[in-house]
């Protein structure tokens, strides 16, 4: 069919559109929006927005990376990268990306699993003996301190980390009585190791038996560490040698040379659409890249980077496993990364399904809006988010950093209706 179209192309009787499907490994920038499938004047209401965000105060700044087809249709910095200094938000600017982390570490597993080191349905014990004899939590008295656990009707396997239905959350209702206290889910400025980390995620009893619920949590972060296991790398060795270097992603980190440090971008808070954008007190948050004891690689949350370098691994999935003149994954294992990996489970209210590392927008989406079914979506705490496209050839992007954040579903939804309303 494909020789056919051709065929009729070159001899005049059929006009392919310019934006039909492609592979490309390189990103170019649109000759004009018409070029790639958009209206130039309703791209204009990303604009429009954005900028009207900013001046209302509620969010201190936003970058965007649209393409579709490879080709760059909107690719814009909005606001000020720190208010008080009244500093100019620059497209390279370099944000926390908090949970995207989790796609990284899922393909830097998947990598792995292409290697033959694993099956996606081994059990965690075999490779994290502290996993061994999973119990699941009955009940607990918080004045007494006590609680029963039944054991797990199934161990918890790779495939329930990859799809987040082992039962691992992020915040356990016995943490204090185990630990004292939350285990660090976004970053640390201690002297904390991951290995150390996901050994005590393994003492804590899991929620539901594994496959039952879909529950976010640290399951990526153990993910982090089988990927260590099975490498013998550190997982911020994994990602810059195989990862981000044969990507070109020149700015991802877990901790930014001291070169870079001043193009993190400053941390807010917008707790409640009353309140007034504020400097985060949260010193970790604020600080980790740039500071502490920079030991723990958290796979789940732990990195930052620019939304140009992010852009390349979402062109990456589109692709099928390649980008920059390198395939990371074969075709056929992005498509497992893409089927629907959790039954008759949906992710939270959203209506939609999970594949491994990615959330899958259903023809009955409750949050993904235009994006056609089949689409892939996820974010971070701090405000940034991507969806990849494989109908429309088409990835968007937004980020900001601002937590607590109040404004953030309407942020990122507004953004990607206004994206697709500009599709001719």
């Amino acid at each position: 069919m494909k020789k056919l179209l051709l065929l009729l192309a070159a001899c005049g009787w059929l006009t392919l559109p310019s934006f039909a499907q492609s592979h490309p490994q390189k990103f170019t920038t649109a000759a004009n929006a018409h070029a790639a499938g958009f209206s130039a004047d309703r791209l204009k209401r990303i604009d429009s927005f954005l900028q009207a965000t900013v001046s209302k105060g509620l969010a201190p700044n936003a970058v965007t990376f649209i393409a579709r087809n490879g080709q760059i249709v909107h690719y814009k910095a909005f606001g000020y990268s720190n208010l008080e200094q009244h500093k100019l938000l620059q497209k390279d600017a370099i944000f926390r990306i908090a949970s995207q982390t989790k796609l990284i570490t899922t393909i830097a597993l998947m990598m792995l699993y292409e290697e033959g080191k694993f099956f996606l349905d081994d059990p965690l014990s075999k490779y994290i003996p502290e996993f061994t004899d999973a119990k699941v939590l009955v009940s607990y008295n918080r004045e007494k301190s006590t609680y029963e656990t039944r054991p797990a009707a199934t161990p918890p396997t790779i495939r329930h980390l990859l799809s987040h239905t082992a039962g691992i959350p992020y915040e356990h209702p016995l943490d204090s009585l185990l630990f004292g206290g939350k285990l660090p889910g976004l970053n640390s400025l201690k002297n904390d190791k991951l290995e150390d980390v996901v050994k005590k995620i393994a003492r804590r009893p899991l929620l539901h038996d594994p496959g039952a619920a879909f529950t976010y949590g640290m399951s990526i972060d153990i993910a982090g560490r089988l990927v260590e296991i099975f490498s013998g790398m550190s997982l911020s060795d994994f990602f810059q040698q195989r990862i981000f270097k044969p990507l070109g992603m020149e700015d991802s980190y877990f901790y930014l040379p001291p070169a870079k440090a001043n193009r993190l971008v400053e941390l807010y808070a917008l707790p409640s659409l009353d309140s007034a954008l504020k400097l985060s007190d949260n010193l970790s948050n604020r600080t980790f890249a740039t500071s502490g004891a920079q030991t723990l690689y958290l796979g789940g949350a732990g990195s930052v980077g620019t939304i140009a370098d992010y852009a390349k691994l979402c062109q990456l999935i589109l692709n099928g496993g390649t980008f920059n003149g390198v395939r990371l994954l074969s075709r056929k294992t992005v498509d497992l990364m893409t089927r629907n990996q959790i039954g008759n489970n949906l992710v939270w209210d959203r209506n939609d399904k999970f594949g491994l590392g990615l959330q899958i927008i259903t023809a009955d989406t409750h949050y993904g809006d235009q994006a056609s079914p089949g689409s892939l979506t996820w974010g971070g705490a701090y405000c940034s988010e991507y969806t990849i496209d494989p109908k429309e050839n088409l990835i968007l992007l937004v980020y900001t950093n601002v937590l607590p954040y109040a404004y953030y579903g309407e942020f990122v939804r507004k953004f990607r209706i206004l994206t697709y309303q500009a599709i001719d």
